[in-house]
């Protein structure tokens, strides 16, 4: 019995400093990645006002919002502490509406959203189509990121 304990207790202390190394045999993080990485892209249609689509998986998001369907719905932030969306809006002539779980419509509270850049905060984000095909609409692609309360977001810059 002494022995089985102290094997347990044993793999335990290794398993609790174990890094994850891919493509290395030294890994220098948690998860330590040489290589590509590929993550998986979901495409989501829009819901109608009222009925949000809601988004529930992947981290590459396309999202394609239609005439009377254009909102969208991200998890309660408090529910998915660093959680990360890259979110793009695919469509050339319509606008998304961002919205997310944990805001409770007229009582001032709940989940909001936070761009990067600035302490003032939204209850949704609106997604731009890119309609003048000049790349000059900023919140096409956006990353998410949860911390915990609320959602962070800006734009991903080149």
């Amino acid at each position: 019995m002494k022995r089985i304990v102290l094997i347990v207790t044993f793999l335990s202390s290794i398993m609790s400093f174990a890094q994850v190394g891919i493509g290395t045999i030294t890994p220098q993080s948690t998860l330590d990645i040489n290589g590509n990485l590929s993550v998986k892209v979901v495409p989501y249609n829009g819901g109608p006002g009222g009925s949000a689509t809601i988004i529930d998986d992947g981290i590459y998001l396309n999202l394609t919002p239609t005439a009377g369907n254009i909102e969208f719905i991200l998890p309660d932030a408090t529910t998915v502490p660093g959680r990360v969306y890259i979110v793009r809006n695919i469509s050339d002539t319509i606008d998304a509406v961002m919205y997310s779980f944990g805001f409770v419509a007229g009582q001032g509270n709940g989940v909001e959203f936070f761009p990067g850049d600035s302490r003032v905060s939204g209850k949704s984000v609106i997604m731009s189509a890119d309609i003048g095909n000049d790349g000059g609409d900023p919140t096409k692609t956006l990353m998410f990121i949860s911390d915990g309360s609320n959602w962070t977001y800006g734009k991903i810059g080149f």
